[in-house]
């Protein structure tokens, strides 16, 4: 038989393709989702819980071709705060299903399975790490759950600018931190050249409101560059409008 006749024979026939391992492939597939997931988790600039962490940015199912990707927080620990650390623990679970060879020199596999854990390292103000962990014996993993992020209320321009309108420079810090009782928010105030100037914010949130009464009556709401309020930056101070940085 010449090589034209076995080539055409071996098309027809088999396609010519080679299976891989199944158990091998799989294998592969979770250590590339373990490091997709490292990059989703990223740069961490915000103070977390692992736990909340675990519960939101970790997604349970991955979709992949000819693959079903399972990802299982197994467990958590600490938070991305100051110099603290979270960490957490992912199971990976693939399971890929058999795939024949369709053409010349194409690679198909058999069905298989595979089970990786991994370590993720996470901390404030860095980009996370992660590396592989024996898998522990947890047939059934908890389900990490979440607590509300502290946050300005939805009606705090409201609540400020009814604050300023009634207090006067004598009052003014005890009136607005009333209107602001919650222990996360701070409450910034001083009197500037007749105005009054008030800022309340949540800073590990960057999150701001920024307002001043003039001599008028009227309620302005200043702007300011937002890098201002990054850690080592003034924060949210009424310096944004009396002082702001240059």
């Amino acid at each position: 038989m010449t090589g034209v006749a076995v080539t055409v024979a071996c098309l027809v026939l088999t396609g010519c393709s080679e299976n891989r391992d199944g158990d091998s492939l799989a294998r592969d597939i979770a250590a590339t989702e373990a490091a997709l997931l490292d990059d989703d988790l990223g740069y961490r600039n915000r103070v977390r819980e692992a736990e909340y962490i675990a519960a939101t940015e970790i997604s349970k199912k991955v979709a992949g071709s000819g693959s079903t990707i399972r990802r299982e927080p197994l467990g958590w620990s600490g938070r991305t705060a100051g110099s603290e650390q979270a960490t957490i623990d992912v199971r990976f679970v693939v399971t890929v299903a058999e795939q024949p060879g369709v053409s010349f020199g194409d690679l198909g596999n058999s069905a298989g399975r595979a089970t990786r854990c991994y370590r993720y390292l996470l901390e404030l103000s860095r980009y996370t790490s992660h590396h592989e962990i024996d898998c522990p014996a947890i047939a059934t993993p908890a389900v990490p759950t979440t607590s509300p992020i502290p946050r300005l209320p939805d009606d705090g321009r409201d609540r400020l600018a009814a604050a300023l309108r009634a207090a006067t420079p004598d009052t003014l810090a005890g009136t607005v931190r009333a209107a602001f009782p919650e222990k996360h928010i701070t409450v910034d105030t001083v009197t500037h050249e007749g105005a009054l100037v008030a800022a309340v914010g949540v800073p590990a949130e960057r999150d701001c409101i920024l307002l001043v009464r003039t001599p008028s009556g009227a309620i302005k709401s200043p702007g300011y560059d937002r890098i201002w309020l990054e850690p080592g930056e003034m924060g949210c101070k009424t310096g944004l409008y009396v002082s702001p940085p240059r």
